[in-house]
């Protein structure tokens, strides 16, 4: 087995495994956050064994460095020290979340037999730069502008719900 395949399912399983302390991790919402940043660069070292740089550095800077950042900015400005939910509601959030998992992992496992076939070759300017921008700016102009808008609302939201908390 070669180098890359090696880092591929090294970095495949800790982002599996930092993905499910994420989801299960209700207690506590900075180590969630912080499970998310290894996911994330799992994530991106994935992207570099598929020579797609490019996704790979965008992907740290912007999900690992900005989104979380943003949402560790926002747990600590509404201040949350305990639980939401009551503790019934946990369970049943875990359970969900445990039968969910396994619904989509039966999915690719049916998937994947069929869909093998059917492989292509990727592209020789797959995650290059400019495949990345005409992308994005041609095909994926609206979701772009639509998940920013997103984004800003949730911040304007999350500043207002702290505001009230503090008069």
């Amino acid at each position: 087995m070669s180098a890359p395949a090696v880092f591929f399912y090294l970095a495949g399983a800790a982002a599996v495994l930092s993905a499910l302390g994420m989801v299960l991790n209700v207690r506590n919402t900075v180590a969630a956050a912080m499970n998310l940043v290894v996911t994330m660069i799992a994530l991106g070292v994935i992207y570099v064994t598929l020579d797609a740089h490019l996704v790979a550095a965008l992907q740290i800077m912007v999900y690992a460095g900005a989104i979380v950042v943003v949402f560790l900015f926002v747990v600590m400005l509404l201040n949350l020290r305990r639980d939401a939910f009551p503790r019934p509601r946990q369970r049943l959030t875990k359970v969900a979340a445990v039968v969910i998992a396994f619904g989509i992992a039966a999915a690719f496992l049916h998937i994947i037999p069929t869909a093998l076939p059917t492989v292509r070759e990727i592209p020789a300017d797959f995650g290059s730069y400019r495949a990345v921008g005409l992308a994005l700016y041609r095909l994926f102009v609206l979701p772009f502008e639509v998940t920013s808008l997103l984004l800003l609302a949730a911040i304007i939201g999350a500043v207002v719900l702290a505001k009230r908390r503090l008069d």
